[in-house]
């Protein structure tokens, strides 16, 4: 059975999120990040990083959410959650969950540091300051891309929206998206009511 090392509100959600998609059986084991189970000598065996997500197949441990997506969605590709292989349409689901690695997740990642994650001594609203038109062009881009679609690559639910779409919320949770993205704005609630969502916030 698969196992997934998990903690609420971190990239971890990805990989749950997309197992629930999936429907397999799965062991999670959820770790407190703030009582710092992730820096535990045996969790460190599995994850030198003392991150999450974890995952372990057998022989196989795993971390990195995208690279545990990806992985996911070729062991099960009879549930569709990606392209096939050799299209354009794959090329492009690769494009969508590199972009929220390469170019969402770095600015937003920059503005939770420094308005509520590092201690208030060592904040640099000027550093936010300077991300936050960053996070705003790349989030024009998907709301671009949206535009006449449901989803990032036209009318069928992919991997590349568990990626996106996560990181969307973030965002949203944090005030940034607002009614000047309006097809962001209207996608996101589109994912996070899906029942695997919430599934995996529960």
């Amino acid at each position: 059975m698969l196992t997934l090392y998990h903690s609420p509100q971190s990239r971890s959600v990805r990989a749950r999120w997309l197992l629930e998609e999936i429907g397999t059986p799965y062991q999670l084991v959820t770790l407190s990040l703030e009582a710092g189970d992730q820096r535990k000598p045996d969790y460190l065996k599995l994850n030198p990083n003392g991150t999450v997500p974890t995952l372990v197949d057998g022989d196989l441990v795993m971390w990195e959410s995208a690279a545990i997506v990806q992985y996911l969605v070729d062991k099960f590709p009879e549930k569709k959650l990606a392209p096939p292989v050799g299209t354009p349409a794959r090329a492009r689901y690769y494009q969508w969950i590199h972009y929220a690695m390469s170019g969402l997740e770095p600015p937003l990642v920059t503005i939770f540091l420094h308005t509520v994650r590092l201690p208030e001594a060592e904040r640099r609203p000027k550093v936010a300051d300077a991300a936050r038109p960053q996070l705003a062009a790349a989030v024009g881009v998907v709301d671009h891309a949206l535009a006449g679609k449901d989803f990032v690559l036209g009318s069928e639910f992919s991997a590349a929206d568990v990626m996106i779409g996560s990181t969307l919320g973030w965002a949203q949770m944090m005030g940034m998206v607002g009614t000047d993205h309006p097809n962001v704005a209207a996608y996101i609630p589109r994912l996070l009511g899906r029942p695997a969502m919430q599934r995996a916030s529960a």
